[in-house]
């Protein structure tokens, strides 16, 4: 639901979307397997160092998976063309996702090319097939664009210190893009784009179920085990609902009620920025309960623990973020969450792993449904939250 009437949905139509198309759901796919691969890179070699691979990692692959949302936004699959190149775009994050795991250890090569592919074919399409204004926005665009995957494929061809520096200068640029250029002329279409968003932070989350199945690998099948697996859905459960519960649906209103020349610069705040500290939780919160479910009845090491609560904890300052950029209720109450599910790492590192998740998804769950409660005696509602609740 939007604030657009009628006409203004069907003008913004034009050459775009209003709703993600099965092509889209069939590209998101992929993303599916970069998390997998992401949440993989973590539980194989835990620890700060695998933290900052997979921060970089999934920062520069996340500004261009973010950027063909906007490319579909802006252009729809409709034709057999754009359909191929799409498909030529999705080859290429397949490429990426493969060569996540000897990406710092190995040849960073095969990375390398595979972004530059996928930059070259979001350029030509957004620039072939995008609108007037887009074609100008693309093209100052394009040169930024252009130096960070220069810097990823500078990065794959030189090993050690110098491909971590490079691989970080390029998400650097990617982070100061907006404010060196003007990002407007891209038209936003918010009920497209949030819908977009929000598919990707279910597929996100789907990864915190895949987790659960391969930590079942080989395992007995034992009550207590079932029991972890029943948290650990929960705990998927209330992530689920800390973003879908309202903030979904306050996210797109609040987009849609801006003017449209004025959205482009809190979408990128908002879906990019703030989302990308969104999907990290949901990676790093999917490889502590792999580790959590592996090593239940010991106590956990520090980095499985931090992995656990800090995933969570870094997915609710990325929802204070996304609150603060498009001025929703209570950011502070998600910040102030994030603290308190930090500090329950301390329980499993002290007690058991299954200790932690349990107490984990207590804390993390009151704070949801106490900020809930707030909204409704507000007067806010969802669709999950209807008025008679």
């Amino acid at each position: 639901m939007t604030n657009e009437s009628p006409d203004t949905a069907e003008r913004e139509a034009e050459g775009g979307q209003l709703r993600a198309s099965t092509l889209e759901l069939f590209f998101d796919l992929v993303f599916v397997f970069t998390i997998t691969q992401l949440t993989h890179a973590f539980t194989h070699h835990p620890g700060w160092e695998a933290v900052g691979q997979i921060a970089i990692m999934f920062g520069v692959i996340w500004w261009m998976y973010d950027g063909y949302v906007w490319l579909t936004n802006e252009v729809a699959p409709n034709s057999s063309s754009r359909r191929t190149f799409l498909l030529v775009g999705m080859f290429g994050f397949f490429v990426l996702a493969v060569s996540i795991p000897g990406a710092f250890t190995g040849s960073g090569l095969a990375f390398g090319l595979a972004y530059v592919l996928v930059n070259t074919v979001h350029t030509g399409l957004f620039a072939a097939s995008g609108g007037r204004a887009a074609y100008s926005a693309v093209l100052r665009l394009a040169p930024l664009n252009a130096l960070s995957a220069g810097l990823v494929l500078a990065g794959g061809l030189i090993h050690g210190w110098p491909r971590y520096l490079l691989w970080s200068l390029a998400l650097l640029v990617q982070i100061v893009t907006p404010y060196l250029m003007n990002p407007g002329g891209f038209t936003i279409r918010a009920s497209h784009f949030c819908e977009r968003h929000g598919l990707v932070v279910i597929v996100a989350l789907g990864e915190s179920v895949v987790a659960m199945g391969a930590g079942l690998a080989g395992m007995d099948i034992t009550v207590g085990l079932i029991a972890m697996v029943a948290v650990s859905l929960t705990l998927g459960y209330v992530l689920w609902w800390a973003y879908f519960g309202l903030d979904g649906e306050r996210g797109e209103h609040a987009l849609a009620a801006l003017p449209g020349p004025e959205r482009a610069r809190p979408a990128v705040l908002a879906y990019g920025y703030s989302l990308y500290l969104v999907m990290l939780g949901i990676i790093l919160t999917s490889a502590g309960i792999a580790m959590t479910i592996a090593h239940g009845n010991e106590p956990a090491s520090k980095a499985a623990a931090l992995a656990l609560s800090g995933g969570v904890a870094v997915f609710f300052l990325g929802q204070c973020a996304f609150r603060l950029t498009l001025k929703l209720p209570r950011p502070w109450f998600r910040l102030i969450g994030a603290v308190a599910v930090l500090a329950t790492a301390a329980v499993g590192v002290l007690w058991v792993a299954w200790a932690q998740l349990v107490v984990l998804v207590v804390v993390a769950y009151a704070f949801v449904i106490a900020d809930d409660m707030f909204s409704l005696r507000s007067g806010d509602r969802s669709a999950y939250l209807p008025r008679s609740a």
